[in-house]
Formats: structure tokens, C-alpha cells, sequence
């Protein structure tokens, strides 16, 4: 008897046809092991097939990710950035300026002695003494009806207009106010002639601008002190203005304002007119006002009216529209 075994030719065909790579050793070796089984006492070696591995063993050589790899990525790989929509660019104001006004501000001596001057006009004032020019870049684009609006008040012949009119009050380091509509006698804006009715006024649209430097202006709304009687005219339209002083942000001005645009030239101005001195009641005069408000005398609020009023004759002594060749600004301006 032969002492060695042989084996039938399928076991070969199906060895061949596992492909067993486990490893480098093996995927180089002939297809079943050519290493005798042999014991020490016989010296008989017998030729044995390797015994196959189990299915899930072998490797395929395959660039296919696996479900498991897959949302393995998927949890770990970085979000991209996001990108921001269209509907997300459009809620950025536009502070493009599209027109720009000049106001001249300058003070009158006399004009406590004689408050007839020239027909109750102030521009008429013989001993006028100049401040300076501000020039005031509007917001066309945002609030074409404010805008509007303030461009014929600036235009407008008296007594419709801001031209001689006075500076109403001084809040220091925080803005001043101007336009205040009433008699023309006592150095206040007549009834305007020929504004739209603005209805901007309760768009949410035209409140997205902050105070938050020196130098913005705006339709003076939660600020107005015109007369009730004034207000309650079917054809009343508000054109009292603020400009703020700096040198720090008026937060408490937001949301209830109506920014529609910004000081170009003549900051020096605008600090000049914050230096002025104004009048401050005592605290005493301050409680009984309180306590009169309370109980609900109307003098308190007619008392008020003279708080914060600059101790010099402040006013507008010219303005109007300036024609210039390129109006329009790039937005740069909050």
C-alpha cells in the first residue's frame, strides 16, 4: 500500500475555485498546501487540502462602502456652510442715498426783544450770527414718502417750511429737534402745503435702522410734542425731525423712529449746537410736576414744554436741495 494518499481531483477543482486569500502568505501559495503530513515514527507523509475558511473570511478586493460605512460618513463628515438666500439678503436695509439737503442753523440776538421780525419769519433776522452748514444724505430708496416729504419742507416757501423755524430742543449727548409744528409767531413750522399722507409711518420696513452713532436723522415720532390741537387737524402731517449728537448710540430712539438718513458734512456743526446750553429744571420743580401730572392738571405738560429749550436763539436760517452731479452713494452709511 502506497504510502501516499491521494486525493480526488474535485477536492483540487473545488480549491481552486474558493479563491482563499487571507493574506499575502496564502493568496501566493499553490492552491492546496504541497507541505506532508508526517509523524516522526513512520517517516509517512500524506498530502492533505487545506481546510477552507468560512465564507465571511474572504476578501474581495472592491471599492463598494458598505450601509454601515456609509452612514458612519454621513454622521461625521463637516456641514457646509451655509449660503445665505435671496429672502435673507432682502431684509438688509438700503441706505443708498439718493438726494442730498443743506440746512444752515445760525443764531438771532434780537429775536427775544422783537419776535415780529420780518412777518414772524427769523430768516429775516438783521443780527443774524452763523453756526454753519450741515449737508444730509436721504434714503430714497428705503423711505421714498419720508423723503419726500422732508425735500419739500426744505423747498417750501414760508410758512411751510423748515426755513426759519427754530431749534426746539437740545438733549445733550443724545440728539436735537427740529420742525416742530404749530404758530409761526413763536418760531414753529406753519401747516404743511402739498405732502403725501405718509403711510410709512406703520410699515415695519422703515423702522429697521438703528441710532447708534452721531449724525443719523430721523422723523421725530415717539419725540413729537406738537400740540394736541395741532395733531388732531384732518390734514396734520408730522415733519418734526431729529438729528443725533453723539458721542454715543440713542438705543432708546429705536424701533420708534423712522431713520431716513445720515449727516455727510458738517459734524462740527452738529457738536457746536450740542455745546449750547440748555434749560434743566430743579429737582424740585421736577417733583411738583410729577405730582401735578398725577392728579391730572394740564399745566404739567405745558410746563414741560420749555425743559430742555436751548437758552439761545437757534435757529434755521436756510435750506433747501442740492444739485449735484452724481447723487447717488454707494450704501455705506447704517
Amino acid at each position: 500500500m502506497s504510502r501516499y494518499t491521494v486525493y480526488p481531483t474535485a477536492a483540487l477543482v473545488w480549491h481552486q475555485k474558493s479563491h482563499v486569500r487571507t493574506n499575502s502568505l496564502i493568496s501566493h501559495s499553490p492552491p492546496f498546501s504541497s507541505i506532508p503530513a508526517c509523524t516522526l515514527l513512520t517517516m509517512s507523509c500524506s498530502y492533505l487540502p487545506p481546510t477552507p475558511l468560512p465564507p465571511h473570511h474572504h476578501h474581495r478586493h472592491n471599492n463598494h462602502l458598505s450601509r454601515r460605512s456609509l452612514l458612519f460618513l454621513s454622521t461625521t463628515l463637516p456641514l457646509s456652510t451655509p449660503v445665505l438666500t435671496s429672502s435673507a439678503a432682502a431684509t438688509t436695509p438700503d441706505t443708498t442715498i439718493t438726494d442730498r439737503v443743506f440746512l444752515d442753523f445760525g443764531f438771532c440776538p434780537s429775536y427775544f426783544l422783537n419776535r415780529t421780525l420780518g412777518g414772524n419769519d427769523l430768516s429775516l433776522c438783521p443780527d443774524s450770527e452763523p453756526i454753519g452748514r450741515l449737508v444730509i444724505g436721504l434714503y430714497g430708496n428705503l423711505v421714498p414718502i419720508t423723503v419726500s416729504n422732508f425735500k419739500t419742507m426744505c423747498t417750501a416757501s414760508s410758512p411751510s417750511s423748515y426755513k426759519g423755524t427754530l431749534i426746539q430742543k437740545i438733549f445733550p449727548g443724545q440728539f436735537f429737534v427740529a420742525g416742530r409744528q404749530g404758530r409761526r409767531d413763536k418760531g414753529e413750522v406753519g401747516p404743511p402745503i402739498g405732502l403725501v399722507r405718509n403711510t410709512e409711518t406703520v410699515d415695519s420696513k422703515a423702522f429697521l435702522l438703528e441710532h447708534n452713532r452721531a449724525g443719523v436723522v430721523s422723523l421725530c415720532l415717539s419725540e413729537n410734542d406738537d400740540d394736541d390741537d395741532v395733531k388732531l387737524n384732518p390734514n396734520y402731517h408730522n415733519v418734526e425731525f431729529l438729528i443725533t449728537t453723539g458721542p454715543g448710540p440713542c438705543p432708546q430712539l429705536d424701533s420708534k423712529n423712522i431713520v431716513f438718513g445720515s449727516v455727510l458734512e458738517g459734524m462740527d456743526v452738529v457738536r457746536a449746537i450740542a455745546s449750547i446750553p440748555t434749560y434743566k429744571p430743579g429737582e424740585s420743580i421736577r417733583q411738583y410736576n410729577d405730582f401735578a401730572e398725577f392728579i391730572g392738571d394740564g399745566r404739567a405738560k405745558s410746563a414741560r414744554a420749555i425743559w430742555n429749550k436751548p437758552l439761545k436763539t437757534l435757529y434755521i436760517s436756510d435750506c433747501g436741495v442740492l444739485k449735484v452731479a452724481k447723487t447717488t452713494l454707494s450704501p455705506t452709511l447704517p
